[in-house]
C-alpha cells in the first residue's frame, strides 16, 4: 500500500471519509471504480486518488452513488455526522 505523499487539499469534504469508508470495508479503490462505473460515474484511479485526496471537485452525482456505494448517508459525508 502506498502512503499519499502530497498533503491534503482543499477542494472538497468527502475525500478522507470516502477513504475510510472504503478501507474500512477492505475495499480496494479498483473495486469502488468498478462500482462507480455499473452506476455511469466515469472515474479513473487517477480522479478517485485526487478525490480522495481532496485536490478534486465533487460532482453531486459521485456524491450520490459513493453513499450508496460505501453504504453510508450523504450527509455523513459532508459532515461526519449521521
Amino acid at each position: 500500500m502506498r502512503l499519499r505523499s502530497q498533503p491534503l487539499g482543499n477542494k472538497n469534504l468527502i475525500g478522507a471519509r470516502v477513504e475510510a469508508a472504503r478501507k474500512s470495508q477492505g475495499m480496494k479503490q479498483k473495486e469502488l471504480l468498478a462500482q462507480l462505473q455499473v452506476r455511469g460515474v466515469d472515474l479513473n484511479a487517477s480522479g478517485l486518488s485526487k478525490l480522495e485526496g481532496q485536490i478534486r471537485f465533487v460532482t453531486d452525482f459521485e456524491l450520490l452513488a459513493l453513499s450508496q456505494i460505501l453504504n453510508v448517508s450523504v450527509n455523513w459525508l459532508l459532515t461526519g455526522e449521521e
